[in-house]
């Protein structure tokens, strides 16, 4: 038995659990599901110990296992935070910074914004990471995050830029083919982009008292900025960030009020890396171009 297996080992083997599945934690730790089913057994071998039960669903983790689990849990958290102290007591305005944000924001706000940082930041590299999941902060997955809810953590240092209004919104194209709804009856008559598997929309729509079903959205994905394409390919009427709507040609919000809750919009990060000096001038300069865009200003920050 090697007693002392390696810590990539017991990385991968906590992503697993943590997870549920092979393919999710190497999601997660940008690795192959075949690598990462080479450290499982490496760190079986090396301990001498089975830890999965295998099957054609995939990896279960035994009882050994889940005993150890909470312990390197712990091993890992504690890594995390030294990682962070570290990160924190840097003093360089160079190095990289690591930001997330939803899929809509990376792709279709923060280019603009993040052209004007590297302008203004030319030696600090730029992580960015599209995802629609809560990258952990705690766990130094992430330096900087977008989110679209209040980080409660008293660890994280969290700023409330603003919020931005949901509105219907179809393409000139699509309103010159089937007409302009003037009325709430009328817009479920006309075709909708959705959701697949999410039924919140839905939802909504009945609470304003409208029986409306998976039929009323004949175009339908749970991927956010393909749905975004679709509505600017004059597929239907979609819902979408006021402010992107105004900026894109050919796209025209319908004046029609829905009482769509807005998109609220933070911006977080670890309280000991805002003592970073390249953290903290990434954190601000991604603020003021945030607080420009909800604001409907221009997005790049200026130079100065």
């Amino acid at each position: 038995m090697n007693s002392n297996p390696d810590w990539t080992l017991w990385r991968s083997f906590a992503a697993v659990i943590a997870e549920g599945s092979l393919s999710a934690a190497a999601r997660q730790l940008g690795l192959s599901q075949p690598t990462l089913g080479r450290h499982i057994e490496a760190l079986e071998a090396a301990l001498d110990l089975p830890l999965f039960e295998r099957s054609l669903t995939g990896l279960k983790p035994n009882a050994t296992a889940l005993k150890l689990y909470g312990s390197v849990d712990r091993a890992r958290s504690a890594l995390a935070e030294a990682a962070i102290l570290a990160a924190g007591a840097q003093n360089e305005t160079s190095g990289t910074v690591r930001l997330t944000a939803s899929t809509m924001i990376s792709n279709y706000v923060l280019p603009d914004i993040l052209a004007g940082i590297r302008r203004l930041h030319p030696n600090i590299a730029i992580e960015s990471v599209p995802t629609d999941s809560a990258e952990n902060l705690l766990m130094r997955e992430a330096d900087i995050a977008v989110r679209m809810f209040r980080p409660t953590q008293l660890e994280l240092v969290t700023r409330h830029l603003g919020d931005i209004p949901l509105v219907p919104v179809a393409h000139e194209s699509y309103l010159a083919r089937r007409g302009t709804p003037s009325t709430l009856n009328q817009l479920w008559e006309h075709d909708l982009l959705g959701f697949d598997r999410s039924d919140a929309v839905i939802r909504h729509a009945r609470s304003l008292g409208f029986e409306v079903t998976r039929d009323n959205f004949p175009v339908r994905s749970d991927d956010q900025p393909h749905l975004w394409e679709l509505l600017r390919a004059g597929l239907g009427i979609g819902f979408a960030q006021l402010n992107l709507a105004r900026l894109t040609p050919g796209l025209v919000v319908l004046p029609l009020d829905l009482a769509i809750p807005p998109l609220t919009i933070w911006l977080t990060t670890h309280r000991e890396l805002f003592t970073s000096h390249r953290i903290r001038a990434i954190y601000e300069a991604v603020a003021e171009g945030l607080t420009a865009y909800i604001k409907g200003d221009p997005i790049s920050p200026p130079l100065r």
